[in-house]
């Protein structure tokens, strides 16, 4: 049976998101909650039920297939809204396949040495000691240098990027005109870059998907555009929130940032643990039943919203064991906090590899970096979408 009570029962899950999950996953595989939106959805907290609702054809990411009333999620114009995150087969397989060949492990393996350059000039620039917010200095410029390089973005436009971005990802419920602003000053940015890229093509990414796109029909123009904003908004938002989480869960546990600087060979291994210990997203991008779907002992009637909870999963005792503990010895393969199936997030090895690049260097760099807070002083987003740090304070 479902949970469903009077109270919502996930209502303190932005406070204190894991010990919520933990209470959850142990009184029902689904609970009836209020959404990311504040409208009723269902939430899917065990491991191996997220797990195969994510690789479940008959959950769509097509918001046509909500109910009417049901969903009402960020309202995006049609030229950014026909992005992977809102398609299903066969018009999510057609566009993921140009979109992959950007980020086979082989081309991402290529940006390893850039990659290493930039973390190098930002820590260079903060100097040999001292204290910064990390996430200001480091952890968000380093993705977003990445990003818009790979795209061809120019300098001069990155900082508005990165601030309409903020806006998109933790819209403040005082300031609804803030949301539609950022989403016109967007679309009118990439717009421009287009026809830009257009008149004078450069070697990048997008360039290459506007080739793909004007030598034949393979991608509208809409998709095109909604293509460049989601590789942009998630190439950034979903490595800010891994670098971030993964530098503090290494500065709370000394030990085992201890056992990673004595032997750095198992740095990609511990970018699995820290994805799964405490990963960028709490919830997989919302689904809708096609048809009466049944998930645990649960039926979901078909165009209701359904949460997938990476995180919970990811700390599903049953998959495992002593789930809560960050030990960078154990096997986190198998995790799900880039995904799964046929969704799984496009841009993960470029990801993984900015995450590892950005710790190497911060560790080689700084042999006593430490917080320059209470561990519990730490402030993260008040989001139900992301998980990430709105400051990470620390002196070295």
């Amino acid at each position: 049976m479902a949970h469903t009570s009077n109270q919502d029962p996930a209502a303190d899950l932005l406070a204190d998101p894991y010990a919520v999950y933990e209470r959850l996953r142990d009184t029902a595989p689904v609970h009836r909650i209020a959404g990311t939106d504040g409208r009723p959805a269902w939430l899917v907290t065990r491991y191996e039920d997220v797990r195969e609702a994510l690789g479940n054809p008959l959950l769509s990411l097509d918001k046509s297939h909500a109910l009417p009333g049901n969903y009402k999620g960020l309202s995006l114009p049609p030229a950014l809204d026909a992005n992977l995150l809102n398609m299903d087969p066969p018009d999510h397989t057609r566009i993921r396949r140009l979109v992959v060949r950007a980020f086979t492990p082989r081309r991402v393996e290529q940006l390893r040495v850039p990659i290493r350059q930039t973390a190098d000039r930002l820590l260079d620039a903060l100097g040999p000691h001292g204290s910064t917010d990390l996430i200001t200095t480091y952890a968000a410029t380093l993705p977003i240098t990445v990003i818009c390089d790979l795209l061809g973005v120019p300098d001069e436009h990155r900082r508005d990027f990165r601030s309409w971005t903020d806006v998109l990802v933790t819209p403040d419920p005082e300031k609804p005109q803030a949301v539609k602003e950022a989403v016109v000053a967007m679309l009118g940015f990439l717009t421009q870059l287009l026809v830009d890229k257009r008149k004078e093509p450069a070697d990048d990414l997008l360039s290459d998907l506007i080739a793909v796109r004007d030598e034949g029909d393979r991608l509208t123009e809409d998709e095109l555009m909604s293509l460049a904003f989601l590789i942009l908004f998630a190439g950034y938002e979903n490595t800010v929130q891994l670098i971030g989480n993964a530098v503090l869960a290494l500065l709370q546990h000394p030990e085992q940032l201890a056992a990673l600087r004595a032997d750095p060979a198992r740095l990609p291994a511990a970018v699995e643990e820290i994805a799964r210990y405490d990963g960028p997203a709490l919830l997989a991008i919302r689904r809708f039943p096609l048809e009466d779907v049944t998930i645990g002992d649960v039926t979901v009637p078909a165009g209701e919203t359904v949460l997938l909870s990476l995180s919970a999963a990811n700390r599903d005792p049953h998959r495992f064991p002593d789930a809560d503990r960050f030990d960078l010895g154990r096997d986190a393969s198998g995790h799900l906090a880039l995904g799964h199936g046929i969704h799984y997030c496009v841009g993960a090895p470029l990801a993984r590899l900015e995450t590892e690049i950005a710790l190497s260097a911060l560790l080689e760099r700084f042999p006593d970096l430490a917080l320059a807070t209470e561990p519990h002083d730490v402030r993260w987003r008040p989001s139900l979408r992301s998980r990430g740090l709105l400051a990470l304070p620390v002196t070295y």
